[in-house]
Parts: structure tokens; sequence; C-alpha cells
């Protein structure tokens, strides 16, 4: 145990917390018959519609590939609408993507905000949103270094 660094005790703690979250949230989100993917993604939309799928896919955590294949679903299952606008589909929520944003939102919002609530302080959680803001803006210019 003495070999890891401090860095690395906390970065596994983060992906600890990580992964423990998103398996809650998705457990949560099956009231809503959402996952934690497709509930971002409405999120999104819902906040910056109409869009394109491209502006989507930059705003999001999936792939691509990954967000093509959650909007045939999820324009399948009546959430959205893709409308041609000259050579691009933009993106909308439909009155039943609406309604279960809506539903979920208010719900989603308390589940998450109960996992810091419950054991930080205002303080503490002012702090870490802070140092956690730093580390995710220092990834965004962080490369891998090359092989020797």
């Amino acid at each position: 145990m003495n070999d890891y660094t401090l860095g690395v005790l906390t970065w596994l703690r983060l992906v600890r917390f990580k992964n423990r979250s998103d398996q809650l949230t998705n457990d949560f989100l099956k009231r809503f018959d959402l996952t934690t993917a497709q509930f971002d993604v409405l999120m999104q939309i819902r906040t910056f519609q109409p869009l394109n799928q491209m502006e989507l896919a930059k705003k999001v955590t999936v792939t691509e590939g990954g967000i093509s294949r959650m909007l045939v679903r999820l324009e399948k299952e009546g959430y959205i609408e893709r409308k041609q606008d000259w050579k691009t589909k933009m993106i909308s929520l439909t009155e039943k993507g609406e309604a279960i944003m809506n539903e979920a939102f208010p719900a989603q919002l308390a589940f998450q905000t109960s996992f810091f609530d419950e054991v930080l302080s205002k303080d503490e959680q002012k702090t870490l949103l802070s140092l956690m803001s730093r580390l995710e803006k220092h990834s965004r210019n962080k490369q891998v270094p090359s092989q020797p």
C-alpha cells in the first residue's frame, strides 16, 4: 500500500465513487425507463434544443456511434424528434419527452443532491466543486506521454 501516491489513491476513490454513483443512478432512473446516459442526452436536448447530432455529441459522454443508436431508441420511444433543416437534422424533445423530463428531472436532481448533502457541508461541497473543476479543466489539456 505504501507504493501508492496520494494522487493514485484519490483517483481510485473517484473511479469507485463514479462507478457506484452510475450504478445507483441507473437503478434510480429505471422508474422512468431511462438510463443515466439517456437522461443526460435528454437533459442536453431539453437545455439546448433544437440542436444537431454533432452539437449534442460534444455535450454528452456518449461516443458518436453510441449517440446515433441512442437517438434511434429515443425517437422510437417518442421522446425526441429529428426534423430536417436544409442539410442538418435538428433534434428536439417531443411532448412525451418534455413530460418525462418534467417528471424525472426533479427526482434525479434530489437524488444526486443527496449524495453530497448527506455527508458534506455546504462549504465542503463548494471546495469539492472548485477542486473538481480545476482537475477537469487540467485534464482537457493533458496529453498522454509518448512511449520511449
